[in-house]
């Protein structure tokens, strides 16, 4: 893969910090929805980022897999759990899905995700 994750996000982070003075009270309230449906309830907050991820994966949103992969890890996201949340990604979007797939896996590694021997 030939996507830097990090620095993507890095890139996305300083256009937002410009969004957020220029239009608020949108990314106020984008913010507050965010917090609000990523809270742990009933779904704690891993399985939120793992079903985040995975809308992700389905738009082909590179600056989500960067953002999505990186709370993963924090988390505490193993390989497995990342792989088996792929696998349904797969199976719902085909082709197209198992090619971003492979995004999200590289993200998840590039933000220190379980590595496999290669």
């Amino acid at each position: 893969m030939s996507t830097n994750y990090r620095a993507l996000a890095g890139d996305v982070s300083a256009t937002l910090a410009q969004l957020r003075a220029d239009i608020p009270d949108t990314t106020r309230g984008f913010g507050s929805l965010s917090q609000a449906a990523m809270r742990d309830g009933v779904l704690d907050r891993k399985t939120k980022e793992l079903i985040a991820m995975a809308l992700g994966v389905a738009a082909r949103c590179d600056p989500c897999l960067a953002f999505h992969a990186e709370a993963l890890v924090k988390l505490g996201c193993t390989r497995a759990e990342l792989e088996e949340m792929l696998a349904v990604c797969v199976y719902m979007g085909g082709g197209p899905a198992l090619m971003y797939a492979a995004h999200a896996f590289d993200a998840f590694e590039q933000y220190g995700g379980e590595h496999e021997p290669r």
